[in-house]
């Protein structure tokens, strides 16, 4: 009998670069990545059922209703979730599953989900956090004010998780996470009792 796969979940404040170590995660494992679905309107480049599924707001309450996401969360007026049956069916074959989802989410996972794995990325310091938000270019004055004050308050939310992996280099958290993901699947309590047979304890 086989092992589970491990659910991934991954969050950090914005700049922290979780995006990016996701992505090298993905192209140097057998990791898959679940696609949200959402109620906003797709981008140009973006492509239904890879960068998401784009349902309706009456379709995506419709699924909160029969209880199909793992999470959702409501923002800036649009409905994002992660689809449950998808991701089960993927940790049920024996591979791993990775989240990359904001902190009101994970905290939801973590209620329907306790065994899943916890990972926070921080950034080096709130110094370097501060200059990746800023290096984007994208931010006015106010919004990047906004978004360094609500970057410090979710990295209160740090002891909610298994492990904190800070990003100074992508190759280095990656690695960290890795390490992660290999000592995890070791766990005795994670191994479902295969080895341990009553039979061979008590031999």
């Amino acid at each position: 009998m086989g092992c589970k796969g491990q659910l991934i979940v991954i969050s950090g404040p914005s700049g922290a670069g979780k995006g990016t170590v996701c992505k090298s995660l993905l192209q140097k494992n057998d990791f898959w990545i679940s696609v949200s679905a959402t109620t906003r309107s797709p981008r140009n480049d973006e492509i239904d059922g890879v960068n998401y599924y784009f349902i309706t707001k009456d379709k995506f309450l419709e699924k909160i209703e029969t209880e199909d996401f793992l999470e959702y969360a409501e923002v800036y007026g649009n409905y994002y979730g992660t689809p449950k049956s998808e991701v089960l069916k993927v940790l049920d074959s024996g591979r791993d599953v990775i989240l990359e989802i904001d902190i009101q989410g994970a905290l939801m996972v973590k209620k329907s989900y306790p065994n899943g794995l916890f990972i926070f990325i921080l950034p080096p310091s709130m110094e370097e956090l501060k200059n990746r938000i800023t290096n984007r270019g994208s931010e006015t004055p106010e919004s990047l004010i906004t978004r360094f004050t609500s970057a410090h308050n979710e990295i209160s939310f740090v002891s909610k998780y298994d492990y904190a992996v800070v990003n100074d280099t992508v190759d280095s958290a990656c690695k960290k996470i890795e390490s992660i993901v290999i000592a995890e699947r070791c766990r005795v309590d994670r191994m479902n009792g295969v080895f341990l047979k009553e039979e061979n304890i008590n031999e």
